[in-house]
């Protein structure tokens, strides 16, 4: 399996807007963050996208992915979802609706903000193409299969809403949780990469924090974790210097094998 972490910053992103804080102004392209989304590529062929952020057409372009079969939402936040229209490439590329799965929150949202790419009434006119996606429900700790991927999708709280998290073979990935309980915790035990939300080195009511991420990671245990939703408080070089072994920020861009 390879992972493409796509996008690895914050709701803003960083760059922030009207912001010369020293990250802002970095040099170092791995300070330079869009909002998250991950791409996997099963060793059976399988592409599976997670979220559709705003910045989904450059970070597509820039990984070179020209097909996905499926993409899997962690939740209806507007970082994660409102890059929907660049799934036109896509759905085209996959010559039918692209399959999207998502809790039924995330789903009724896709359905009220973007009844053009869902509903399947609404066609293109002819000679013009619209992206299209087919909505499939999923649940907290009931597994489903993509291809040869086999995907636990595990609930976990993100202050009003709940988000998904996914353990995708020996991958697992979590963005904007809050906590994770012994049970998400438990399912995500024998991983072989873990990619964890940390955002703050203070708390935050929605978000794990740094200390609480490492501890998290370590309770887990997987030899490798990788950070993501980080914030323009983090220099990538610095938070490196400052993590445990088998901790690393991640970066926009940073692919993974693991193996099966």
């Amino acid at each position: 399996m390879i992972v493409t972490l796509l996008g690895t910053g914050t709701s803003f992103g960083v760059p922030q807007i009207g912001c010369a804080c020293a990250v802002c102004r970095s040099t170092d392209p791995r300070d330079r963050r869009t909002r998250c989304a991950a791409f996997v590529r099963t060793s059976g062929g399988t592409n599976l996208l997670i979220d559709t952020p705003p910045e989904l057409r450059l970070q597509l372009v820039a990984a070179g992915v020209d097909r996905a079969d499926a993409v899997l939402y962690t939740h209806e936040h507007a970082d994660h979802i409102h890059g929907i229209d660049d799934l036109r490439a896509l759905s085209v590329r996959h010559g039918a609706a692209l399959p999207l799965y998502g809790s039924r929150e995330t789903l009724d949202t896709l359905r009220a903000r973007f009844p053009y790419v869902v509903d399947p009434s609404m066609r293109p006119l002819p000679g013009t193409t619209k992206p299209e996606g087919a909505l499939h429900e999923i649940t907290d700790g009931k597994a489903f299969t993509i291809g040869d991927a086999q995907i636990l999708p595990l609930a976990v709280p993100h202050g009003r809403t709940t988000v998904l998290a996914f353990r995708i073979g020996r991958f697992g990935y979590v963005t904007d949780a809050k906590l994770l309980s012994p049970t998400v915790i438990d399912a995500l035990r024998g991983v072989e990469v873990l990619v964890l939300n940390a955002l703050f080195r203070h708390a935050h009511p929605t978000h794990l924090s740094i200390p609480e991420a490492i501890a998290v990671a370590q309770d887990i245990g997987a030899p490798r974790t990788f950070f993501t939703h980080l914030t323009h408080d983090h220099a990538h070089a610095t938070l490196l210097a400052e993590l445990p072994a088998g901790i690393e920020p991640a970066y926009d861009g940073l692919t993974v094998t693991i193996p099966d």
